[in-house]
């Protein structure tokens, strides 16, 4: 199996699957622990709450296979709320535990509301290249793309950071 789309049931699934056929890549949506271990690269999209979705992954027994994945040097693409699990806590109605690959949290946007901005924020913006990586060697520098999300991680180390906005 080449890339595997992991499905917990909080996710997009066929929207990133025909993403990567667009691209004439063949990806297989997964759901089983002994599919991921399998697998040689992982994407794990996300939409919806912190908490659910890391419970889910738990109660699936889907999220050992996936840390080990990672920490055995594997591809790995985490998409939005898939990132953001990646994390040491978030703070989505209340803290919660996340997978502990990186260390640092997901927190809320916190922003003034005088200076016109909405949260979740939807719309495009800008990006600032900090670190080359091989998802970005086709995207220009100050590319803009398309965001759709309430909360935002902060990284403990700032190495780990691919892109701002």
């Amino acid at each position: 199996m080449k890339i595997a789309i992991v499905d917990y049931g909080m996710a997009n699934l066929r929207s990133v699957q025909k993403a990567f056929e667009h691209e004439g890549v063949r990806a297989e949506i997964i759901s089983r622990p002994e599919e991921i271990e399998r697998a040689d690269k992982i994407v794990l999209p996300g939409v919806g709450a912190f908490q659910d979705a890391v419970a889910t992954l738990r109660e699936k027994q889907l999220a050992d296979p996936i840390v080990r994945h990672i920490e055995k040097g594997k591809p790995f693409l985490g998409i939005c709320l898939g990132l953001q699990m990646l994390f040491d806590v978030g703070y989505e109605d209340g803290e919660h535990r996340g997978l502990g690959v990186l260390r640092g949290r997901c927190v809320r946007f916190d922003v003034d509301q005088s200076m016109g901005l909405k949260v979740p924020h939807m719309g495009w913006n800008q990006l600032e290249i900090k670190r080359r990586s091989p998802l970005l060697r086709d995207l220009a520098d100050e590319s803009c793309v398309y965001f759709v999300h309430g909360y935002h991680v902060e990284a403990d180390d700032e190495s780990v950071v691919a892109t701002t906005t």
